[in-house]
């Protein structure tokens, strides 16, 4: 099984080089699935139901987020939906509207995707170990490959929790900073881990917002409202090849493509 995971899409221009690149990348890696995190495709902060629908179009059969999942209210009523396929953090307070996991199905073997929050420098929520504890069983009734977008601030928590679950899961990806790390690898007992994912947003920008408008806020330390950041754009991904007899992970690849001039 093949599953591509689309980093943290930033805004228009995101939205834009996933368009312009999709059909592509599903030629050249052939996924099974495709997994896109969402949560900043509204500006830079947030979804609306519009556009998830735009990044299902493109070929998303899951779209995952982070503590902006909320930003844009207008997403709030499409959490009545059933069938809605966007993810929320799993470990966010069960009065949060939305569900943390979901179960694909495409006609190959079925794949469990699970989105939860780190708790270091984020806003507070549940134990992300504690949470996916409480439905691993579960899900392994109904899907051997598991893959978790974990969407945290801190290295350190983000690796602790797949050395944790090495073996239990078949990939932690994490998200949230925007900048790809150049640590993907498998752990000893078949989990395919990277720090982070990166971002499919502007190349140009502070982490996909304005150049000028961050470094004014370091220069002066007041607050400044973030809008994106024009010109080049920049894909990050990460293609997985997962066993589906075992629920490991064969291998692990980054993908950084940066649109030229």
């Amino acid at each position: 099984m093949r599953v591509l995971f689309i980093g943290d899409i930033y805004g228009k221009t995101g939205r834009v080089v996933l368009k312009n690149n999709i059909a592509y990348l599903k030629e050249q890696y052939a996924p099974d699935y495709v997994i896109a995190n969402g949560e900043n495709t509204a500006g830079g902060k947030g979804i609306t139901p519009t556009l998830l629908q735009e990044l299902l179009s493109m070929g998303a059969d899951v779209v995952t987020s982070g503590n902006h999942i909320y930003a844009r209210k207008e997403i709030l009523p499409a959490f009545s939906d059933e069938n809605i396929k966007l993810l929320r953090p799993l470990n966010y307070a069960k009065t949060c509207p939305g569900k943390g996991y979901t179960i694909l199905k495409n006609g190959c073997s079925p794949l469990c995707v699970i989105n939860v929050s780190g708790r270091a420098f984020m806003e507070p929520c549940d134990n992300p170990f504690y949470a996916v504890e409480s439905v691993l069983d579960q899900v392994k009734k109904e899907a051997r490959n598991i893959v978790v977008d974990f969407h945290g601030e801190a290295t350190s928590e983000k690796a602790a929790f797949a050395w944790y679950f090495d073996g239990r899961v078949s990939a932690v990806i994490g998200t949230h900073t925007h900048v790809q790390t150049a640590d993907e690898r498998i752990l000893p007992f078949g989990t395919a881990f990277i720090t982070d994912a990166g971002m499919t947003g502007p190349h140009e920008g502070i982490i996909g917002a304005s150049r000028d408008t961050v470094i004014e806020k370091f220069l002066t330390g007041m607050p400044a409202y973030f809008t994106s950041q024009e010109g080049r754009g920049q894909l990050n991904a990460v293609i997985l090849e997962l066993c589906e007899k075992t629920g490991k992970a064969i291998n692990i690849e980054r993908i950084n493509n940066v649109e030229k001039d």
